[in-house]
């Protein structure tokens, strides 16, 4: 396809082969756009729900990598129970998954 298009633009006029490499960047940027931009934005939403979702008794593990179960949750922080009686304050920010989700693999 991509031979195509070069093959065309050097045997036709000087109009046509401007009109295909516009062409070409464009389908460059589409590809970019639907593979690269579109999945991060998604990932970003659906992570920024997830945290506002975030009730007291959920497992979760926080970026860092800290297991727990959420104990109080505030405005922007969240209190980890991390072993019997031990509690850990953090942003909510700070929390990547939910641990359920992380064991069935989702």
């Amino acid at each position: 396809m991509i031979e195509l298009i070069f093959a065309q633009a050097t045997t036709d006029g000087g109009g046509n082969a401007w009109m295909s490499q516009l062409l070409l960047f464009g389908g460059i940027i589409l590809i970019f756009y639907f593979f690269m931009i579109r999945p991060q934005q998604k990932k970003q939403k659906d992570h920024k729900k997830f945290v506002e979702d975030i009730k007291k008794g959920d497992n979760v593990v926080t970026i860092g990598g800290m297991h727990g179960k959420i104990f109080s949750v505030d405005d922007d922080k969240i209190t980890l129970e991390v072993d019997k009686g031990i509690k850990l304050t953090f942003e909510k920010s700070s929390i990547s998954l939910e641990q359920s989700k992380k064991l069935q693999g989702k």
